[in-house]
């Protein structure tokens, strides 16, 4: 199994447990839900794995350096 259809599982697994546990409440905003959930845990691990360089973490990430630091500022991370 790749680790791409590993993170889906996961994403699967935690959407069908967080539906399952609604009981009868109307589900909302599902996607910022996640979205907020899986980002912040996803900037800080890869910020780690490049010792804390920015233009790297950018990189691995796949995305502007401007766009990072917007995304830590959201996040609130250091």
């Amino acid at each position: 199994m790749s680790r791409g259809s590993e993170l889906s599982m996961a994403v699967r697994r935690a959407l069908d447990r967080y539906f399952r546990d609604l009981e009868g409440e109307k589900p909302s905003a599902i996607y910022d839900m996640v979205m907020n959930s899986v980002e912040k845990p996803m900037i800080e691990t890869v910020l780690g794995k490049a010792d804390g360089n920015q233009t790297l973490a950018a990189a691995m990430l796949g995305i502007d350096r401007n766009t990072l630091r917007k995304k830590m500022q959201q996040h609130r991370i250091k």
